[in-house]
């Protein structure tokens, strides 16, 4: 749940899903449990991927929408990762799907959770414990259907009024889902990603002061402009991350989850200078998420910048060096630095650890 509620998980955006919220905690829990090593940790993530993106491509994205789809889908991934770490041969697998399809649920009503806590459980908490449950179920000894995916009365048709059942194959083996998620580089709500790294490139670029803003302009297409267009939380706020990063010259997890500071005088009197456009232009592009930022000075100079690809999709990746930064930032906010940095480092020889326990050890907090 914590992975989803502060806006440091995942996305998918072709399949409107963010993974590793559920597929992750799932793997990791499963590969404590049995002691798997890290390449076998490895495997059963991006098997999760694989699986919870294909559900989710099956199912249909034009009937169902962004988002919606996630309890589901994420239920299947987990289940397979679980499955992987579990040991099951391939009909075991097939049951452990079928408990998957039947615990997958969920309604849209999370929309109108305004703290983004029963949203958490939907995309990450319930998904993962459902996976887990499913693989657990089918290791000590349960029994299912064969396939749950075809035939009468099956998961994709009752979900789906247009399933496309191939596209749970199609390219299996060649095109692997996780290679096309996309890490945030902010811990910020996915459509102020863009946004925020066009005004650090800006600030980066010319150097202008706080107080030689006179306005901000931000455009981004417009289904994302109405999610974080003024919102109570910090980090869904455009207007406010906006204020805060013209401000701190940068942007923190600390300042970006401060709910005290949404009532700073000079934060407000930044914020006020700060407009959001919705563009109906930047909707119609095939490339998600874009965000176009105009800064005019009180001298009259105007700086623009428009990011198509953020820092962190698969068109524009983050460097290992920039993952671990934003990780070690992360660690510090409940682990010393000597242990924050022994995770890092087992993180980034996890193909070689012999035990993950020697990983999951180290989160514990003393």
């Amino acid at each position: 749940m914590h992975a989803h509620a502060d806006e440091t998980d995942d996305t998918h955006f072709a399949s409107r899903t963010h993974p590793g919220c559920a597929i992750i905690p799932a793997a990791l829990a499963m590969a404590e449990k049995e002691n798997s090593s890290g390449k076998a940790l490895l495997h059963s993530v991006a098997v999760g991927y694989d699986v919870s993106c294909r559900v989710s491509r099956a199912l249909g994205l034009a009937h169902l929408g962004f988002h919606s789809t996630y309890s589901l889908c994420g239920t299947f991934g987990a289940a397979a990762a679980a499955s992987s770490l579990a040991g099951l041969n391939a009909r075991q697998v097939s049951w452990a799907l079928s408990y998957a399809a039947q615990q997958a649920s969920g309604v849209l009503s999370w929309v109108r959770d305004g703290d983004h806590i029963e949203k958490a459980f939907d995309f990450g908490g319930m998904p993962a414990r459902n996976g887990v449950t499913a693989a657990v179920f089918v290791q000590s000894g349960f029994t299912g259907v064969d396939d749950a995916l075809e035939g009468e009365k099956n998961f994709l048709s009752a979900y789906s009024s247009a399933p496309n059942p191939q596209e749970l194959v199609s390219g299996l083996g060649s095109r692997y889902e996780i290679l096309e998620t996309s890490i945030k580089r902010f811990p910020i709500g996915a459509p102020i990603q863009a946004a925020a790294d066009a005004l650090l490139l800006i600030l980066e670029r010319s150097g202008v002061k706080p107080e030689e803003v006179e306005k901000v302009i931000a455009r981004l297409p417009s289904d994302g402009a109405a999610v974080v267009n003024d919102r109570h939380m910090p980090d869904i706020n455009l207007q406010h991350i906006l204020a805060v990063i013209l401000l701190d010259g940068g942007l923190t997890f600390a300042a970006a989850h401060d709910f005290k500071r949404m009532r700073d005088k000079k934060v407000l009197a930044m914020k006020s200078r700060v407009e959001l456009v919705p563009d109906e232009e930047l909707m119609r592009s095939p490339i998600p998420r874009q965000g176009i930022v105009e800064v005019v000075t009180q001298s009259g100079e105007r700086l623009r910048e428009h990011v198509t690809s953020v820092r962190g999709t698969p068109q524009n990746p983050m460097t290992t060096e920039d993952v671990e930064k934003k990780a070690l930032e992360l660690l510090l906010l409940v682990l010393d630095e000597q242990r924050s940095r022994q995770v890092i480092e087992k993180i980034r020889a996890l193909e070689s650890l012999p035990s993950v326990r020697d990983l999951t050890g180290l989160l514990r907090s003393k």
